[in-house]
């Protein structure tokens, strides 16, 4: 059964919403005030604690939470409990708190399946091919041209110079050329 758009929602007695809301509201002010939570007599003793080194993750700790209990105590109580184990556990949403600076190299497996990696792969083959083919031709050459070369030009030419018979030894120069006898 729907309502038509004009028509006011009502409660169980028909009153509309807007009428029934003002009614309890106005009702809710005459009301006299609930009593207030009794507060803590200044008077009494803290509770009595348990030790803080025999907490376990079942103990209650409420007791550390009165409002007499020094602050200290109680994040020492708190840290006990937090210390557990099963607080530590990372959540899926810790994402971004790994260490990124240092990164693994790509497994060869894994690189070998990427279509990018065998391009590569291929080309730095073909790179050390052709690197490998042009050293065999310059060897190849390089002893080609020992072989067309004559023997007279290949092996060193001594040097001769004439004897001087009369002559007495003379001192080499700093300059490391010989010097001419007087």
């Amino acid at each position: 059964m729907s309502r038509k758009p004009e028509e006011p929602a009502a409660g169980e007695d028909g009153e509309a919403f807007a009428s029934r809301w003002s009614r309890m509201k106005e009702a809710a002010r005459q009301a006299p005030p609930s009593p207030a939570k009794k507060a803590e007599d200044p008077k009494a003793p803290a509770p009595e604690l348990p030790p803080i080194d025999k907490l376990t993750i079942d103990s209650d700790f409420r007791a550390f939470f009165h409002p007499k209990v020094e602050e200290g105590v109680r994040r020492t109580a708190l840290k006990k409990l937090f210390s557990d184990p099963r607080f530590n556990v990372m959540d899926g949403l810790d994402t971004y708190i790994d260490d990124y600076s240092k990164s693994e190299p790509i497994p060869p497996a894994m690189l070998a399946g990427m279509k990018t990696a065998q391009d590569i792969l291929r080309w730095a083959k073909e790179d050390k091919e052709e690197l490998e083919k042009q050293e065999a031709l310059k060897l190849k050459e390089a002893q080609a041209k020992s072989l067309e070369a004559p023997a007279e030009q290949s092996a060193p030419v001594a040097e001769v110079r004439p004897a001087v018979p009369d002559a007495a030894p003379v001192p080499l120069e700093d300059t490391g050329t010989p010097a001419k006898p007087e």
